[in-house]
């Protein structure tokens, strides 16, 4: 599992699609929340994604091959202030009709940020997946940064926002530095590709 993981491609249309059909895993949030960090650390490859420090900067829909058994799928962020309006509008369009118009997508990961309640736009996006009638995880992100004591706090929180979500079946922490949740998604990913 996770053997032969490859950057296959960015788009920015719709139209640039790859055309080999697998299924797919799409990873989305809030920019600069720990999607590149999770896609290595679950891959086992420091560099296979390029984590960035400046939020933003992934603004194309990038394609990983895992294993020729699906696509993991890297989102553009949304949410970051400095983008223009005219962008963010933009981009919110296009990861809405990808969404809307993907018919192989098995799962979507949703990333929010362990240390802050979810936004307008996470509400929002939540919305959209439901809508669309997507299976859907809630990882909460950079869990390194919280103390054991908070982590409670941080579910209840969350479930104040999506109550349908319970922690270890579609809610769960992650740590791309300490590995936290890497084995549980794996798990999930193993039993949607691999056991059949």
């Amino acid at each position: 599992m996770f053997e032969k993981v490859n950057f296959e491609r960015s788009i920015f249309t719709l139209n640039d699609k790859p055309q080999q059909s697998l299924p797919e895993v799409i990873l989305c949030g809030r920019s600069n929340v720990g999607k590149s960090s999770f896609i290595n650390s679950l891959c086992r490859q420091k560099h296979l994604a390029k984590a960035s420090s400046t939020p933003g900067k992934t603004r194309s829909i990038n394609y990983y091959n895992v294993d020729d058994k699906f696509y993991l799928i890297d989102l553009p962020g949304y949410g970051y202030a400095k983008t223009s309006l005219e962008e963010r509008a933009h981009w919110g369009k296009l990861v809405s009709e990808f969404i809307f118009n993907s018919p192989n997508i098995k799962l979507a990961i949703h990333f929010i940020d362990s240390r802050h309640k979810p936004t307008d736009l996470d509400i929002k996006l939540h919305e959209l997946l439901v809508t669309s009638n997507l299976t859907q995880i809630i990882l909460l992100s950079k869990a390194d940064k919280l103390k054991q004591s908070e982590y409670k706090k941080e579910v209840d929180s969350i479930k104040t926002f999506f109550p349908e979500f319970i922690k270890g079946e579609n809610l769960f922490f992650h740590s791309s530095t300490k590995a936290t949740g890497r084995k549980e998604i794996a798990s999930i990913l193993n039993s949607l590709f691999y056991l059949k």
